[in-house]
């Protein structure tokens, strides 16, 4: 498959539509996000994002989960691991994440976005205070000997190149909204820890 074309589009305009994020958010009932996950692979961001998903769906919340892997099933399945593929492939999820928000909803993301840099882009689509940066803390031992899909042993092995926290870099977050640890934290308790962190940021 041939490369999609990374050269901006020319002849557009923005058209403006007449329901807007604040009506949306009103009918949903709650102040639009993105509760964005990051950490190392095997630290616990999917699960973690998939059981504060459940919690507030449970709730009522209009909430909706973008995963690294699902993603990268269609959207993103033409970008590798390079470090301009990962810059490309948080760049198109923050532009989807932001279509969620305008759309008045909560929208998790759990990707390992290893640069501070992508991080910042991401932050930057968004109005103040509609990013929430989740930091998933765990030592690079324990996700490796979690290594819920193989993947340490196989980078290990040579099978796999550019792979964070081996043969290439993870930028942890520098102020981020919220830091779970999940070496030390069960994970009914890191969800209520974030829920409630969420409360008092006025998001719930």
């Amino acid at each position: 498959m041939d490369k999609v074309s990374r050269i901006g589009a020319t002849n557009v305009v923005w058209h403006a539509h007449r329901v807007s994020k604040e009506e949306r958010a009103e009918r949903a009932g709650q102040k639009p996000c993105v509760l964005w996950f990051t950490g190392l692979s095997g630290s616990g961001k999917s699960t973690l994002a998939d059981a504060l998903d459940q919690a507030l769906f449970a709730e009522g919340r209009q909430t909706y989960v973008l995963d690294g892997d699902n993603v990268r099933h269609g959207l993103n399945r033409d970008l590798g691991f390079t470090d301009a593929d990962r810059e490309e492939n948080i760049r198109r999820i923050g532009e989807v994440a932001k279509l969620f928000v305008n759309a008045g909803m909560i929208v998790l993301t759990a990707f390992i976005s290893p640069f501070r840099s992508d991080r910042r882009m991401v932050r930057a689509l968004l109005d103040e205070g509609e990013f929430i940066e989740i930091y998933v803390r765990a030592p690079l031992e324990v996700c490796e000997e979690r290594d819920p899909k193989g993947l340490y042993k196989r980078a290990r092995a040579g099978e796999i190149k550019n792979f964070t926290g081996l043969d290439s870099p993870y930028e942890t977050p520098v102020k981020p909204e919220i830091i779970v640890d999940t070496a030390d934290v069960r994970l009914e308790e890191s969800v209520a820890a974030i829920r409630e962190a969420l409360a008092k940021r006025g998001i719930l």
